[in-house]
């Protein structure tokens, strides 16, 4: 007898893309805020709010 399982097997690049993107951002983020002012400010503003968003996302969906 076999039944589906709800799980599925994942592959690395599956498993890793979002935690890649993450980094990245948080990267570009960093480093606009050491180099510049104006624009670059609220660039590193904007990249190091994803993580944080992210986060506030999955805590969300996973109350309900």
């Amino acid at each position: 007898m076999t039944t589906k399982s709800k799980t599925r097997a994942r592959s690395l690049r599956t498993v890793f893309a979002v935690p890649l993107v993450m980094g990245v951002l948080s990267l570009i983020g960093l480093m606009s805020a050491l180099a510049g002012d104006g624009l670059a400010d609220r660039l590193s503003w904007a990249a190091l709010a994803m993580p944080v968003l992210a986060v506030a996302w999955a805590m969300r969906r996973r109350r309900r």
